[in-house]
């Protein structure tokens, strides 16, 4: 199944990778590029639901694109060894920059559009529970007990999310008074 919708990169995920860059691999670009990432984040939250300015985001970028370009000229693709079949094996430091460069306009969405998270933190939290369940029991026995599993934590998760108090809205739900969610603004 296909949706039809723009894709933001998890940037919590490339915070982390690049601390590893630069921790233990001693990159000399990784933690600029950390710290612009983060500047990044402080500047859109700054401005809560209003988008940065065209030049601040053309700014952003170029200083993204350098960074990237600097790493990977350190980091070139590595060419095929004569006599060898497949694709040559890459550094994970050059890796982690084609990402960064071929997925330029995923891991800056949060940029472009305020709307879109920095990180998909919530929705990993929202699914955390089912494979935790997962690797309790080993599976679901049926597939209505998925079903009901699902239904329980989306109610949870969807409570939380408009600040409700969790227990409240789960004991309004057994005695057939669920919540509505607030419609958003």
């Amino acid at each position: 199944m296909r949706y039809r919708c723009d894709h933001g990169t998890c940037n919590a995920h490339l915070l982390r990778e690049l601390a590893f860059m630069d921790a233990v691999l001693h990159e000399p670009w990784a933690r600029p590029l950390r710290r612009l990432l983060l500047s990044m984040l402080k500047a859109v939250r700054a401005r809560g639901p209003e988008p940065l300015s065209r030049r601040r985001i053309e700014a952003f970028t170029r200083r993204y694109r350098a960074l990237v370009a600097k790493g990977l000229r350190r980091h070139p693709r590595q060419d095929p060894l004569p006599g060898r079949r497949g694709r040559p094996r890459q550094s994970k430091a050059h890796n982690l920059l084609r990402r960064l460069h071929d997925h330029e306009i995923s891991v800056l969405a949060f940029l472009q559009d305020p709307s879109v998270p920095f990180t998909n933190n919530l929705i990993e939290r929202d699914l955390r529970m089912s494979k935790v369940q997962q690797k309790i029991s080993g599976t679901f026995r049926t597939l209505a007990g998925a079903r009901r599993f699902a239904r329980i934590r989306a109610y949870i998760s969807t409570a939380r999310k408009n600040r409700w108090n969790i227990l409240d809205v789960l004991s309004a739900a057994l005695q057939h008074q669920p919540f509505m969610p607030r419609a958003p603004a």
